[in-house]
Formats: C-alpha cells, structure tokens, sequence
C-alpha cells in the first residue's frame, strides 16, 4: 500500500465526545490515515488499574464501574448512528463485573491484564462509531488478533514475526476499503489477553507502523510537541520542531513522558519518520523525529526521571581479580532484573533499576536475589534520587562542553556521573529535592 500514515491518539485526545470528533477530524484531514490506534479515555486505565488489584470491595467496584459507565455513556449519548451501543457497553461491563469478582477471589495477573483491556476496547468502539457519524467507512479492529507477545502478563514482549505475518494476511487488507481502529496497550499470548505495559499505546502503534510499512507514524497527544525541557519545570522551554531519531530515543529513556521509551525501536527498524502533535491544537508545527535533521546542537534538551533505586556492592573480590562483574550481573538476569546506569570503582560498583512499574513506583530488588547478592558481597541501597539527563550531540567529544555543564552544577552535589558512553547524553543522579532545581539551572545557563 502506498503513502500509509498511522495515527496514534492519546488518552486525553479520546477523552470525551468533543475530543474524539476533534481526532476524527484530524485522521479525516489526511487521506493517507488508514489505521488509528487508540488510548483508553482519559482516566479510564487508572480506575481499570484499582478494580484490578484484587483489595475493592463490592460497594468500591460497582462505584468504579459505574464511574466507567458514565464516562463512555456520556459520549454514546452524543453519537447520532443508529448502532446499539448502549448494549455493547452493558457486555462489556457485565464481564468486566465478572472478572473483577474473580480477580477478588483469586488475584492473578493474568486477570489483570484482561481487566486493563477494557478500556482500549471501549475506546476503539466509539471511535469507529464517530468516525462513522462523519461518514467515513471505518471498521473496529481488534488488535489481538495479530499483536502476538510473549506470556510475560503486564510487560509482554512482542513476537516480531508473527505480528508482521498476521498484519499482513489479517490487517492490510482491510486498508484498502476502511479507515481501521484498534487499540494500543493491548496484545495477546495465545487467546489470553496480554498488556505491553503502562504508555504501551505508543509502542503498539509504531510495531503496526513496522509490520505495514507505513510511510509516517503520527503521535497525537495533548501537547504541541517535544520541549528543551518539561514546560511544567520552566516556562522558558522552547517547542523543539525537529530532532534525530538518537537523540528523541535519549529523551524517551530518560524522562520525556511524552514519548514512551520503546516507540522510537520499529520507526527506526524501518526508518519511519515519527510526528508529534496536539490534537486539541492540530495547528502547531509539532516535532518530527528523523533518521538525519538538518541541526544537531551541542545541548538539545534536559530530561527528569524521579524515583531512581541506587544499588552500591561493595567486595574486595573485585580488586585486580575477574568474574565479580558477571556474577553479579547473572544473578540480576535470573530474577529478571533491568539495569539502567552502571560506574564502578576498584571495590565498589553502583548502578541504578530501570523502573518498569505500572505504578511508576521506585524499583527495588527481590529479596531473592538480594539474599544471593549479599553472599557474594555487601549490599546498600538508596532511594530518594531523580535522574537528570542533559541530551545533546557530540557531548563528550566537544571540547569545553565538560566545563559549562559542570560550571553550571557547581553548587549541587551529585551522587553518579553517567558520561562517555553515548555522545548524545551526560547523566547526574541528585537527590529528589533539589532535581527540578538543577533542571532550571541546566536550562537557563545551557539554553
């Protein structure tokens, strides 16, 4: 298929009669939009997230439910098509009651998943339902059918493969005729659903992206695009109209909430340019993320990422000797664990856990694997930190660019330096308490 854009919209974007239409009217506006994947409504995964944690009693999860129930029928109520959908959303909800009595019997993840799916599933409804008010042939898809992962139930992992195969023989072919939507978030292992974790929707978008060969992977969300730093830390953040796929990558990693880590991975497997815009304001330039663009300046952006773990291990076996360092890192690959920044010393090594929580609660390590870990050396961990990362290009190759950063820092204590193994980025791990500070600093001295 020729000149194919993918379009992802956001939480607020689907988040109620008006914002839908506005999105609809932004998929319409391009004729090349022949495959919207959408967000549950704003709000809607949050509430999803408690009548899955197997503590609500009955009183709390029909309260819940009905908050779920009002949201989406305040939008049907604004929709003129004749479709029952009233009936859909009382299916829906009566096996979403179902499986939350279970869930509250017998807590499982499995469960989880398949409770958190409802509400991409209701979204993608209305959705198709709107699009149709506005005469557009649109078809709902479900997503499930071709977004294979692994069992890996709240962070699954997708299966490359056999996603392209089933998008091609399942999907594709519907482009032809229809606009399609389904849903992000969402996958399947087998016929049980499966959630690629919290800010998935953008992941999934861009493996569909890949598996069709889309042309462009548009991003819709309710800010005008990507900023020099979070315009809720400063208010001389600047708009950033056009930055490289490394450097887009550094921000995701790091902090910039905007863009979930993962998204960039298949664009850049297949070298799909990526646009992030607004849809309560489609009118602004937004940023487009590329292979090559034609600035690339030494400082680009500051990013902030709060509830960092920071684990010191501390052993005379590492001094002049070999092996300490695989040992410890194969007992964190056997409990699963994923590191984020490491620096080490003679007798000493930090590192700090990258934080896959749902709950984007601080991550910490299993008493399994701290129990294994204290055998082989001493173990101390510390919480309360925020990771502040200074993106740019050629940072550790340019002279005198060490001496503005760390001239600028000269009165905050840094407790890590991460710096050298990327040009595109220089790392501080601060304490929680003064990191929105330091990110003011960094901006106004850098920018």
């Amino acid at each position: 298929m020729l000149n194919l854009t993918v379009a992802k919209f956001g939480g607020t974007s689907v988040a109620n009669y008006q914002a839908m239409v506005r999105s609809a009217n932004i998929v319409l506006k391009n004729p090349a939009t022949k495959l919207v994947v959408v967000s549950a409504c704003s709000g809607v995964t949050n509430i999803l997230v408690q009548l899955s944690s197997g503590k609500v009693n009955e009183e709390s999860s029909q309260h819940l439910i009905k908050k779920l129930e009002n949201i989406h029928t305040d939008i049907i109520e604004k929709i003129s098509t004749t479709s029952d959908l009233n009936a859909k959303l009382s299916e829906h909800l009566n096996s979403l009651k179902l499986l939350v009595e279970e869930i509250n019997s017998q807590y499982s993840k499995i469960l989880v998943d398949q409770i958190v799916s409802y509400g991409e599933v209701l979204s993608s409804l209305l959705f198709t339902e709107i699009l149709k008010e506005l005469k557009a042939q649109s078809y709902c898809f479900d997503v499930r059918k071709v977004m294979k992962t692994n069992n890996s139930y709240g962070q699954a992992k997708p299966n490359l493969e056999l996603i392209k195969t089933l998008t091609t023989s399942h999907l594709k072919p519907l482009l032809t005729d229809h606009i399609v939507v389904t849903q992000g978030y969402i996958g399947s292992f087998g016929n049980t659903t499966t959630t690629l974790g919290r800010g998935g929707s953008d992941f999934s978008a861009a493996l569909l992206a890949e598996s069709c060969s889309a042309d462009v992977l548009e991003i819709w969300t309710d800010v005008p695009g990507m900023y020099t730093t979070d315009p809720r830390l400063t208010n001389k953040a600047r708009p950033i109209e056009e930055i490289s796929f490394s450097e887009a990558s550094e921000m995701a990693n790091f902090g910039a909430k905007i863009l979930h880590p993962s998204t960039l991975i298949p664009a850049i497997r297949k070298n799909i340019p990526v646009f992030i815009g607004s849809s309560i304001s489609s009118n602004e330039k937004g940023t487009w993320i590329k292979e090559s663009v034609d600035s690339s300046p030494l400082f680009r952006a500051v990013t902030l990422r709060k509830n960092q773990t920071l684990i010191t291990l501390h052993s005379l076996k590492m001094f002049q000797a070999y092996g300490f360092l695989a040992e410890v890192f194969n007992i964190l690959a056997r409990h699963k664990i994923s590191v984020d920044l490491v620096t080490t010393s003679e007798v000493k090594i930090s590192l700090t856990l990258d934080n896959l929580s749902t709950a984007n609660e601080a991550p910490n390590i299993p008493s399994e694997a701290l129990k294994e870990l204290e055998e082989l050396c001493k173990v101390e961990i510390e919480q309360n930190y925020s990771l502040v990362a200074l993106i740019g290009n050629r940072i550790s190759q340019t002279n005198g660019a060490n001496k503005k950063v760390f001239n600028a820092l000269k009165d905050y204590t840094l407790r890590l330096i991460c710096y050298g193994a990327s040009p595109h980025n220089m790392c501080f791990l601060v304490k929680e308490n003064v990191a929105k500070e330091i990110v003011n600093t960094l901006h106004n001295e850098l920018f």
